[in-house]
């Protein structure tokens, strides 16, 4: 049946048309946008999963920067170590030829000394945007603006670490967490410790002090601050100053302040090492040997001495290199002092070095690893919402054709109702 009200071929024709033009908008969509799924209306799943991806690639060039300034920091700082340990090297050949009598030891030592004063030099300029890893010292710090330290003195900084953003971890809920490399500071300075002006704490810091007689060994015991209340229970607190005296003949100072995160072991140790030292130097005949936090003092002089320890609080502590500012290698017993002193220095320099060198590889393999997860996840969006650009272009062509066939149907729709007119001729 013919009506002239209702056409219903070119209602059929019209409807196809639109779902032509809908086809063919969508198309063209995706040749503009590049992408099959560009919003949410298109794909909310596949949407979704795609945003959720590209920020964990946002977050993960972050990551690449945050590892090309950690790498950059740690290179410095091994770089600087391991030109320290040639120093030090070199220091130990000049200390070797001043154990011979017929040298001029005053040269030899103003060698050593300039040596030093290089060390210095470099552990001060090696930073990198402000951080210097080789100096556990904050210039001005004080407990308030040290995150982590427990003392009260200044620049007591001692046992520092530096957090370098690795990696962030998805896990299947969603939960979102960070992960890094720790890259431990090395103390190479040359300066001398300072001992802390504030309250004597010695009472229960040590036991076993007192007389030693003449061939006699006594054994000092390091317990740690056990008596302020106000310490919160800790025993060994950055910034106390540890110091044995009594040690008569002995001229320098046998003390060690204590860095953050110390042990009774480490005081005893540090300790120890200092009291071989200073009574070689002073060419004294006391010995001693550690063992935990016991110090197991020798008098092998020909008179009695009596050991006292003293705690101060508020002390600042030495460098890592600390005993290198006290060799003196003028007389025979500094350059026997020295020579016993320097194989331990140059292990610390060593250490620091290959610590540095192994943070900085990890680092390394972290960036490269980094680079190509990055990639990897590009691709994976790429493959769920980047169009087919060869398959879109065919089905663009197609769609035009379709269109002018579409527009060309409606076209012989519409004059079908001209036909009722040769009824009324």
């Amino acid at each position: 049946m013919s009506s002239i009200l209702t056409n219903s071929t070119a209602m059929v024709a019209l409807q196809t048309l639109k779902s032509i033009n809908a086809n063919m908008g969508k198309t063209q969509n995706e040749i503009s946008t590049g992408k099959s799924v560009s919003s949410a209306r298109q794909n909310s799943a596949v949407w979704a999963i795609s945003k959720t991806m590209e920020s964990d690639v946002k977050g993960f060039k972050g990551i690449a920067d945050s590892l090309a300034l950690g790498s950059s920091t740690v290179a410095t700082a091994r770089s600087a170590s391991e030109q320290i340990t040639d120093l030090l090297t070199e220091i130990k050949g000049k200390i070797v030829a001043a154990q011979e009598d017929n040298v001029d030891r005053e040269k030899i030592q103003t060698d050593v000394a300039a040596l030093r004063n290089q060390i210095s030099t470099i552990v001060g300029a090696a930073q990198f945007n402000g951080l210097n890893l080789l100096s556990n010292r904050e210039s001005g710090a004080t407990v308030a603006n040290i995150v982590g330290n427990t003392g009260n003195g200044a620049g007591i900084l001692g046992s520092g670490t530096v957090s370098i953003l690795s990696s962030l971890d998805r896990s299947s809920g969603g939960t979102v967490t960070a992960s890094s490399i720790t890259a431990a500071k090395a103390d190479l300075g040359t300066q001398a410790s300072v001992q802390g002006t504030g309250t004597d704490l010695a009472a229960g810091a040590v036991t076993g002090a007192g007389a030693i007689a003449t061939g006699a060994t006594g054994t000092l015991t390091i317990v740690g601050d056990v008596g302020t209340a106000a310490r919160g229970g800790n025993r060994v607190l950055a910034g106390d100053s540890y110091t044995i005296g009594g040690l008569t003949g002995v001229s320098g100072a046998v003390r060690y302040v204590a860095r953050d995160g110390d042990t009774v072991n480490d005081i005893a140790s540090a300790l120890n090492d200092m009291l071989n030292f200073q009574a070689a130097k002073s060419g004294i005949a006391i010995s001693s040997t550690v063992s935990g936090a016991a110090i197991t003092v020798t008098n092998g002089t020909t008179a009695g001495i009596t050991t006292a320890m003293t705690l101060n609080s508020g002390g600042t502590a030495g460098g890592g290199l600390e005993i290198l500012s006290s060799v003196d290698v003028s007389t025979s017993q500094g350059a026997g002092a020295a020579l016993s002193a320097i194989e331990g220095l140059t292990q610390t320099a060593i250490e620091a070095a290959a610590n540095f060198g192994s943070v900085q590889g990890r680092i390394e393999i972290q960036s490269e690893y980094v680079s190509n997860l990055m990639d990897s996840l590009k691709s994976g969006i790429g493959s769920l919402v980047d169009a087919n650009m060869e398959e879109t272009s065919a089905r663009l062509q197609a769609l035009q054709v379709q269109q002018q066939l579409g527009i060309q149907a409606l076209s012989i729709a519409n004059q079908a109702p001209q036909n009722i007119l040769a009824l009324f001729r």
